[in-house]
């Protein structure tokens, strides 16, 4: 009974705009005291989910993300994509997609793709004669890839909340990134046909092609290090992380030279900043997320779908159709480790890898950043464009079709995620 009441306060709570961390903290907070649990339970378990080696990855690629956005590495990736694929039709949309697998590489959030390369790729692509609305949509549907190809923040908080390994979910999402990028892109060149999107008039020539694979190669090299020492066994995620931040400072100060002291103060001040917000999310998630395991409400859940069916198929489409409802509401790191203890050993039960669910979870969750009222990457791209949410939401619509291919695709066909970890590993 307290359960559910607790889980009405929260949905209340979430109804009146509280932020999400605050409202599970809240929650939880009135169930302790109801119960007569001590407060020190409550401290424990908060601070207990923050005191994570797996989760000490996150600051550390957040990290890396703000030093690569503050060391003109963004702008090189970008003119290096465009210089391949600018003289194409409606090749700036291809430019804003290559450049989100690129960057994805490097950052691991939607959000810092947004941020990072958001500003770049709109001003560029109004610039050459594209409408806002698709300039923005376009960047808003391609930073998707981001959380699905490593290193993905959304996965190692996964890999940590379900107990499996971190290195076989980043390799699990090698191919379904990859497998997002051809979509955008086979989408584009049908939208591109129909409304005549502009192109570069001027084709760059072997030379220009060659300076500017050099100028980003440092930082292409990011994300080929990053898997090969995955590959290797060489460092788990969160040594891989220290990595990145080491190797981006190099790259950002010794081969750019435009990472100076205040520029790493900066980023150093916007990752504690971004780090707070996700550790508090961290804690009262799991918190809230110990209160429903004691009310039993993961096993009720459990018991709900298989009363339902016991088919592998029919769990999965009813998980992803619940995930899909849970990112409109839900920031993804809270989703992620509130729906974790429900789904998991439920569909564990039936066959269903962790290693898969886990990246089939993240991408309902990332395409859950794309629909109103919580989509945070249409709130960010609609800061950075410069137009309404209502104008993002009508321009990215269309952009679902892939998504939604691609969902289905990873969701029904288990080796798309788990041929290469268990090839490699």
């Amino acid at each position: 009974m307290m359960g559910l009441m607790t889980l009405l306060i929260f949905l209340i709570l979430l109804v009146l705009r509280v932020p999400l961390a605050v409202g599970m903290a809240l929650s939880s907070l009135v169930y302790v005291i109801a119960k007569e649990i001590p407060m020190q339970v409550l401290a424990h378990k908060m601070g207990y989910a923050a005191n994570s080696f797996p989760l000490l990855a996150v600051p550390l690629f957040v990290l890396a993300g703000n030093l690569m956005n503050t060391s003109g590495i963004t702008d090189r990736i970008f003119r290096f994509a465009r210089t391949l694929l600018g003289h194409f039709r409606g090749g700036l949309a291809y430019v804003n997609i290559v450049a989100s697998l690129i960057f994805s590489g490097m950052s691991g959030a939607a959000l810092a793709d947004v941020g990072g390369l958001g500003n770049v790729e709109i001003k560029a692509m109004t610039d050459a004669g594209y409408s806002r609305d698709v300039a923005c949509a376009v960047t808003a549907a391609s930073a998707t890839i981001g959380p699905i190809f490593p290193p993905s923040i959304p996965l190692i908080i996964y890999g940590a909340a379900a107990e499996v390994s971190g290195v076989h979910l980043l390799l699990g999402g090698v191919v379904p990134g990859l497998l997002l990028t051809v979509a955008l892109m086979a989408l584009v060149f049908v939208l591109a046909k129909g409304d005549g999107y502009p192109r570069d008039l001027r084709c760059t020539s072997l030379g220009e092609i060659a300076r500017a694979f050099l100028h980003a190669l440092p930082a292409l090299l990011t994300p080929a290090l990053l898997i090969a020492g995955f590959i290797g066994g060489w460092f788990s995620p969160t040594e891989g992380a220290a990595i990145a931040v080491v190797y981006a400072t190099l790259i950002g100060a010794v081969v750019y030279r435009e990472l100076d002291l205040q520029r790493i103060f900066r980023a150093c001040r916007d990752t504690l900043v971004t780090t707070g917000s996700i550790m508090f999310v961290v804690a009262a998630a799991s918190f809230f997320s110990w209160v429903l395991t004691m009310e039993g409400i993961p096993q009720a859940v459990a018991n709900l779908l298989l009363g339902i069916s016991k088919e592998r198929w029919a769990l999965l489409l009813l998980a992803n159709v619940f995930l899909l409802i849970v990112g409109m509401f839900m920031e993804s790191t809270a989703a992620i480790l509130v729906v974790t203890p429900m789904l998991v050993p439920v569909l564990t039960r039936v066959g269903v890898d962790p290693i898969h669910f886990g990246v089939v979870m993240v991408l309902n969750l990332m395409i859950g950043l794309l629909t109103p009222p919580v989509g945070m990457s249409l709130y960010m791209v609609s800061a950075v464009g410069g137009i309404s949410v209502e104008r993002v939401v009508r321009a990215v619509a269309v952009y679902f079709i892939p998504l939604l291919a691609v969902l289905l695709l990873v969701t029904y066909v288990p080796q798309v995620v788990l041929f290469l970890p268990k090839f490699i590993m």
